[in-house]
């Protein structure tokens, strides 16, 4: 799991100075909406809004643009979407398992281009049910290392019902239960520990091992997916080492 974690952390903070921040920040506050809709809009009766605001402020999203997605979701204010949550399944190169999440008003758009960007780079579609059985879904909260150890990380979360932590290098990973990630992230909270996301995510089962070649294959065709206004998340089940990722850059 590190090697695909290290990758993820790594693409996400490039993410957020670069040029594409617009389309980033178009999908953070996509995710306030749609939470604020599912569960109200009062973060501290609705986690998962809670994590995604927090989400979104660690990301530089202006705080105006969260406050006005609240406000749609909840139906404060006019002008919200009828969004959708859709997951498509297909192989990318190597026969690396792919599963896609959608945040989408329009199927039909939605479902074009993930086609389309698998297509184009040495992926396939794949019927519903193939590829979501080699992943689990599971808590993950990213928290930034700074003066920590993994001991103090550990003995903060064990008891809320951590199931590990591990060394991302900057970063530390913790995995736990969906239904443990609040306790998780709370216990962090009352421990002073400061953290970048809290969510819930698909880890793979069982990874692919990629050499450079592989993982630039990879890494390009989960880079024209996200270039989707429609997609939200893009799980896969390689690993990339440390010494590969230094040769892919």
């Amino acid at each position: 799991m590190s090697g695909h974690s290290k990758w993820a952390t790594t693409k996400h903070k490039k993410a957020v100075i670069d040029a594409k921040r617009g389309k980033m920040f178009a999908k953070l506050i996509k995710n306030v909406e749609v939470a604020a809709r599912t569960g109200g809009g009062d973060p501290g009766g609705n986690p998962t809004l809670y994590d995604a605001i927090q989400k979104a402020k660690k990301s530089s999203v202006p705080n105006d643009n969260i406050d006005r997605a609240v406000k749609r979701g909840s139906g404060a204010e006019g002008g919200g979407a009828d969004y959708q949550n859709i997951t498509y399944e297909g192989y990318g190169p190597n026969g690396v398992a792919v599963l896609i999440e959608c945040l989408t008003d329009n199927r039909n758009r939605a479902a074009s281009e993930v086609r389309i960007a698998m297509t184009r780079n040495g992926g396939a579609m794949a019927d519903p049910g193939s590829v979501a059985y080699l992943f689990h879904r599971k808590g993950v909260v990213i928290v930034p290392k700074g003066e920590l150890s993994e001991d103090d990380v550990l003995i903060a979360v064990l008891e809320a019902g951590a199931e590990e932590v591990n060394d991302l290098g900057e970063e530390f990973e913790v995995v736990s239960e969906p239904t443990d990630l609040v306790a998780v992230r709370t216990a962090l909270q009352d421990a002073g520990i400061d953290y970048d996301s809290a969510e819930s995510s698909f880890v793979p089962s069982m990874q692919i091992p990629l050499d450079a070649e592989g993982a630039r294959k990879v890494f390009k065709l989960i880079d024209a997916l996200e270039d989707s206004d429609d997609v939200q998340n893009v799980y896969a089940n390689f690993d990339v080492s440390d010494e590969v990722m230094a040769e892919v850059g």
